[in-house]
């Protein structure tokens, strides 16, 4: 999830935006934006740069073994098919 610093940040930026007459409620402009940013923002399940590397990285070890998996299977099935050949011409 999003650090609360940048939510902070994110609401200060919207109030500074806004025009002067609405800058007087600049505060509760800000609370109620930083609520409305962090409810959105957990609603998109978003997950942290660190979590998304260490996703990454099973992912990775994930198919390398998929991988050799797949080759030992071959083998195997390419061992299968010379023993049967060979009971097939006897």
């Amino acid at each position: 999830m999003l650090d609360p610093k940048q939510f902070d940040e994110m609401a200060k930026r919207f109030s500074e935006s806004l025009p002067s007459g609405l800058r007087d409620m600049q505060q509760e402009v800000e609370k109620n934006a930083r609520v409305a940013l962090q409810s959105a923002f957990s609603r998109m399940e978003l997950v942290t740069r660190e979590e998304f590397d260490a996703q990454a990285k099973v992912l990775a070890r994930t198919r390398e073994r998929l991988e050799a998996l797949e080759a030992r299977v071959a083998a195997l099935e390419g061992g299968d098919n010379a023993v049967a050949e060979t009971d097939t011409k006897d």
